[in-house]
């Protein structure tokens, strides 16, 4: 590591930071009494400088060219906020345990996305422990935590963070999270971390005072776009991918989940991307044990998640908003906004079989043909969801899709997304069918920041003609309100519920068809009228048939062309899932008639 407040053994602390246009760098310890120390510079703008007799908690600033005293923009711990100083801490202290773990791949992942705040009462890393068992008895294998790096106030997304190595002092501070992590890998429960590269928040941002971090080249919805490809962006780079490596190693996470990455706006002949891949495929080779980086981006294009020898960026994998949009309009109707796009069971149908929907159409919304084809993509480079924090969250109410269909549906949609060929990614409390809405929060100081955040909340429902007003992001209500009712889950058709998720889950695992991520032994058939899907999957000699009825009514669909023997597995209309009974038979035959029951999912095994 380059940059940051490395602390040794004995009370030797080094400090390195990147300034290149400072002309003085002046370490200042915030100790009885004070203490400073100049630092020197090298030819590439990192000034350094090693101070003995100093131990950890202490406070420490930056002084800019005898002008400005800032904190760290490398900082590990920020005790007092985004505003204040510095902490010097001891990574070196925790206790690891998990010298065992070897991570899982990307075909074992259930990734189970959550928001700390919001997922306990108590809002920590420390609350979350008691609750890993009941996620390992889902059958979750992997958590997603949204952003912990520092951000302004108490309360808010984590996208406004401005301090990227810092641990937020709220949610527990940097031991808490060490501690987390440490009983994840106990349970063989892997740990993605949210990251965000395309922006940084406004509030606390001191990165100006230090460098061109920043460019007017680019612009982005959240603020100033990020230098990666102008003149000095090799810091910047730098920064940023020692920031990666720095989660892997320091804090022991297994993958990274970077926030939209079309906001990295990089016209390099060596993209930031993909030198982030590079660097991140050496560090898991030197490490002996794999480290993953899953993309979110709204680009369709497959370049992101191809193999770095076929001239792709080499990342694992990529969130496909296209089958959301393609399952939400199915189930809901909704046409506004993004899905507008969307609505025919031919678009799910075409993203179960290839990924993207729009792969260089005409997209109606975006006013442009979209994308490019993602045929090619195996199965497993792609995480997709019914629901996720984006499409809960940006919604004006933060409505789920428990407040939105009815509980069939909800059934329909999980095993949509279990029983497809990708890596399926739930939200917090859908398994269980959270009704509490996830609202946008914030908590800053700045009441005219206060004030454009709301404008720009508005301006953007306003692309969904939603005209209500909104929930304030900034009163605490809003954030209280979107904290989990987890009673919820051993109550009537909640419990029901969670349990049919537990089932998918373990068919899914047990299943070879069904746990076999290969879109080559796939076939896929629907039908628009009747709103019926039927999916047939397979490894070697055996074979599992989905048969999904979105209709809101019973549905005859004929007989199977089939001379397959089928065995019933799993019927979501069965009473025991509070359903109003199946109507199909135990065993399938040629030419037996098929009836679905309405937003229904049945699972049938080849039976030898």
């Amino acid at each position: 590591m380059k940059i940051g407040a490395k602390y040794s053994e004995k009370g030797i602390c080094e400090f390195t930071v990147w300034s290149p246009f400072a002309k003085d760098v002046t370490l200042k310890l915030l100790s009885s009494p004070e203490r400073l120390f100049p630092m020197k510079r090298d030819e590439s703008g990192y000034w350094n400088t090693e101070v003995d007799n100093v131990h950890p908690g202490t406070l420490y600033l930056y002084d800019l060219d005898g002008e400005k005293q800032r904190p760290d923009p490398a900082s590990f711990c920020q005790p007092q906020g985004v505003h204040k100083a510095s902490a010097i801490i001891d990574h070196n202290a925790f206790q690891w345990e998990d010298d065992r773990w070897k991570g899982i791949t990307l075909y074992e992942m259930i990734i189970y996305e959550l928001h700390i705040g919001t997922f306990t009462e108590g809002g920590t890393f420390g609350d979350i422990v008691p609750l890993l068992d009941e996620l390992k008895e889902i059958g979750i294998t992997a958590i997603e935590l949204m952003p912990v790096a520092q951000f302004p106030g108490k309360r808010n997304w984590g996208y406004d963070g401005v301090y990227p190595f810092a641990v937020q002092n709220s949610y527990g501070g940097p031991d808490e999270l060490k501690h987390l992590v440490n009983e994840c890998h106990a349970r063989e429960i892997a740990v993605v971390l949210d990251v965000v590269y395309n922006h940084l928040g406004p509030e606390g941002n001191y990165f100006w005072d230090y460098g061109p971090y920043f460019t007017d080249s680019y612009k982005t919805p959240w603020g100033q776009a990020i230098n990666f490809d102008g003149p000095y962006s090799g810091g910047v780079r730098d920064f940023f991918i020692e920031n990666a490596l720095y989660w892997f190693e320091v804090y022991h996470i297994d993958a990274l989940r970077l926030d939209a990455v079309h906001g990295i706006f990089d016209m390099s002949a060596r993209p930031f991307l993909l030198e982030l891949a590079e660097e991140v495929k050496d560090f898991s080779e030197k490490s002996g044990r794999k480290h993953h980086l899953i993309a979110e981006s709204d680009l369709n294009d497959s370049v992101i998640v191809n193999a770095i020898e076929r001239g792709g960026y080499g990342l694992d994998a990529s969130w496909c908003d296209d089958f959301h949009h393609s399952l939400h309009a199915l189930i809901t109707g909704e046409s506004r906004g993004y899905y507008r796009d969307f609505g025919g069971l031919v678009h799910l149908e075409k993203s179960i079989r290839e990924g993207f929907v729009y792969s260089g159409q005409f997209s109606e919304f975006r006013k442009k043909t979209h994308g490019n084809s993602s045929l090619e993509i195996p199965a497993e480079r792609f995480v997709v969801c019914s629901q996720n924090h984006d499409q809960v969250g940006n919604r004006m109410k933060g409505e789920r899709l428990s407040s939105l269909v009815s509980f069939d549906a909800l059934k329909l949609a999980a095993a949509s997304v279990i029983l497809s060929p990708f890596v399926p990614l739930l939200f917090m409390g859908e398994e269980y069918g959270e009704t509490a809405p996830f609202l946008f929060f914030i908590d800053h100081s700045d009441p005219g920041l206060i004030k454009g955040v709301r404008e720009g909340r508005l301006a953007e429902f306003r692309k969904f003609n939603w005209e209500e007003e909104p929930p304030d992001p900034d009163d605490i209500k809003t954030f209280m309100e979107s904290r989990l009712n987890r009673e919820l889950r051993n109550l009537g058709n909640h419990k029901v519920l969670r349990e049919f998720y537990m089932e998918l889950i373990r068919l899914r695992n047990e299943l070879p068809p069904l746990s076999n991520l290969d879109k080559n032994c796939l076939d896929c058939h629907s039908d628009e009228n009747d709103k019926t899907l039927f999916i047939r999957r397979w490894k070697e000699n055996d074979q599992a048939l989905i048969m999904i009825n979105y209709n809101k009514s019973d549905v005859n669909a004929g007989a199977l062309n089939s001379e397959i023997k089928w065995k019933k597995v799993l019927d979501s209309s069965d009473k025991r899932w509070n359903g109003p009974g199946s109507q199909l038979p135990e065993q399938i035959l040629l030419n037996d008639e098929i009836t679905l029951r309405a937003e229904s999912c049945a699972l049938y095994v080849k039976d030898d």
